[in-house]
């Protein structure tokens, strides 16, 4: 069955003196023929397993132009991120006796405030007492 565009799908009656549309199907392109990359598996009594082949790679080859890393570079990159863990966590350790050292600070003083707020309240309830004893003799003298 050919396809038509809505032009001629939107005809009504059949009129086959206009004539009708067919657009092309569209194929998709080939793919570019590309090597096997073969079994990954290797048995362990090869020498491919033993010692790895040197691989030879064609200087358009993408794999060639990734940076290639020593095991010295490897080592050193290791030993940066080590440290650079190390140094963090210090930091988060130096940051949380900070934290613990004004906690206590804070407890301390809220311990202090406390006190002094009971002091306090007995201070101002004492005179209040004494303020009614006073006042009751007061009166009691008057009369």
């Amino acid at each position: 069955m050919a396809r038509s565009d809505s032009s001629s799908a939107s005809s009504v009656g059949g009129d086959s003196s206009l004539p009708q549309i067919v657009a092309p199907v569209p194929v998709r392109p080939r793919l570019p023929s590309r090597k096997s990359s073969g079994t990954i598996i290797v048995p362990r009594e090869s020498a491919e397993a033993v010692e790895p082949a040197e691989l030879r790679l064609d200087p358009g080859d993408v794999r060639a132009m990734s940076p290639r890393r020593t095991s010295e570079d490897l080592e050193n990159l290791g030993r940066e991120a080590r440290d650079e863990l190390r140094r963090h966590a210090k930091a988060l350790q130096e940051s949380l006796v900070a934290i613990f050292n004004r906690i206590e600070a804070v407890k301390e003083e809220h311990d202090k405030l406390d006190s002094n707020n009971k002091f306090l309240q007995k201070y101002i309830g004492d005179l209040m007492s004494t303020s009614k004893i006073t006042a009751t003799s007061s009166s009691r003298a008057r009369k």
